[in-house]
Parts: C-alpha cells; structure tokens; sequence
C-alpha cells in the first residue's frame, strides 16, 4: 500500500491485491544509473486537463505514485515550460515516504532539475527561494548570461551542456558527475520526453491512464520522434479506475548512434 491508498490491484505480471508500490517500483539495484519517465494522459491522449495542467487528469492513485516515484529519485528532470504551467515548487516527503527513502540511501529531498535554453525562470519563486536540496538548470552556453547570474544569486545551480542547444546525453552526464545523481525521473513535458527517447537516454516510461477523455486535440505523452521507439510491458496495476502501466524501453530503438 501507498500512504492512505488502499486496493492497489496489480493485473500483470501476475495478479496480487493490495500491493505495495514502493516496492514494486523500487530501481533495479546495481551499478548503472537509469532515467524514467512518469507522465498521466486521458484515453484519447491528452497530457493536460482544460486549464493546461496534468493534475486535473490524476486521480488519488496516480498522486500516491507521483509521490512515490518522486521518493525513488535522486533527481527530478522536468521542462521549463512544464514548471510554469505547473507552478512547481521544490520536492517535499511526507513521513512514511522519507523514512523509506532514507532507508533507501536517500536523505535529503531529490533536487529539481529544470532544462531550459533560455533562463526564463522567476528566480524569486518557491522553486528556488525554498529548496532544500538546491534547483538545478540545465542550459547551453548560449543562454542569457545576465539571467544565469540571477539564477545562481539565488541559490540555483546552472550547469551548461552544449553550445546553441541542449547537449541533453552531456548534461545527464554532468549530474551524474557533479551531483551524484543515479536514477533520474523525468516529469516531461512532451518535447523533452521526445528528445530523451529519441537520444536512447531513457530506460523506463511509466503511464497512467487516467478513466476520461478530454475530446479535443491537445499535446500527447511525447513529441515528435524520428523513428519509433520499442516498449515492454513490465506491469500493470488498477486503482478505481486508473491503470498504471510500466515499461521498459528498448533504448537501442530510439538511439541516433
């Protein structure tokens, strides 16, 4: 069980009630890092509700395993344009969650880290003013020097990747290196889960689908791709209507060498 979610049901590989989601999404152990994706979307595709924010989809399940997904992380990846629209503030544990993440090897709350070629973040904001493990941006070095500076007087971290864009292979590279990071979870949004799968980054891609259709066009869980990208169911589970599916992704499928 997650928090105060009850009846958890996994379907597959084999059927199990009352399951616990900590474990089950637990990383694999060993000495490779990986990066998952976690993104909720309504029947007929749809990332967004109506004002243009995933939590309208998410029910009281896909909110436990946003938590614990969270709680398995050592960094949260997310788009700017993402935390905008969201209005994300840095990661917070509730008690049961931080005892587990800590008996895990993880103390201290996973740092945000926010890809962004242009630097137009608010500075100001919770995201950074009130980080306890401090906001990272990951940008180029073409990005507003002036709007770096702002970043980091307020306790933000840049790290640069790349010259004109987004050296995205380079800077996962550099958290790994200067920050320690080994399991990354990726937030989106769908521009930045397409650049990920298409680079052959990304390991795992955990859906929720949510029990409603939005009935228009609207953005989907990824962006443009090259070349299809091969998943493997690894399991599904069912809380009140919402199904959570996890693969794993053939990484060699989306790789441009």
């Amino acid at each position: 069980m997650t928090g105060s979610v009850r009846r958890m049901r996994q379907l597959l590989p084999h059927a199990a009630e009352d399951i616990d989601l900590y474990a089950l999404y637990r990383p694999a152990g060993g000495g490779d890092p990986n990066l998952r994706i976690n993104m909720v979307t309504s029947l007929d595709g749809a990332v967004t509700d109506a004002a243009g924010r995933s939590g309208g989809l998410a029910g009281a399940g896909d909110r436990a395993l946003f938590r614990m997904l969270r709680a398995h992380a050592d960094a949260i990846l997310v788009g700017a344009g993402t935390v905008r629209a969201e209005g994300y503030r840095p990661h917070r544990l509730g008690r049961e969650l931080a005892t587990r993440r800590s008996a895990d090897g993880r103390a201290a709350p996973a740092p945000i880290v926010v890809v962004s070629r242009s630097l137009e973040l608010d500075h100001d904001a919770p995201l950074f003013a009130e980080a306890e493990s401090a906001t990272v941006v990951l940008t180029s070095a073409a990005a507003d020097a002036a709007r770096r500076v702002a970043l980091e007087r307020a306790g933000g971290r840049v790290l640069v990747a790349g010259a004109e864009d987004i050296d995205l292979p380079a800077g996962l590279r550099a958290l790994r290196a200067q920050l320690g990071v080994h399991h990354i979870l990726c937030e989106g949004g769908p521009t930045l889960n397409a650049a990920l799968l298409q680079a052959g980054l990304v390991d795992e891609l955990c859906v929720t689908l949510a029990p409603a259709v939005r009935g228009r066009d609207a953005l989907g869980l990824v962006g443009t791709l090259s070349a299809p990208v091969g998943l493997q169911l690894l399991t599904l589970v069912e809380h009140d209507g919402e199904l959570f599916l996890r693969y794993r992704v053939d990484r060699s499928s989306g790789s441009d060498g």
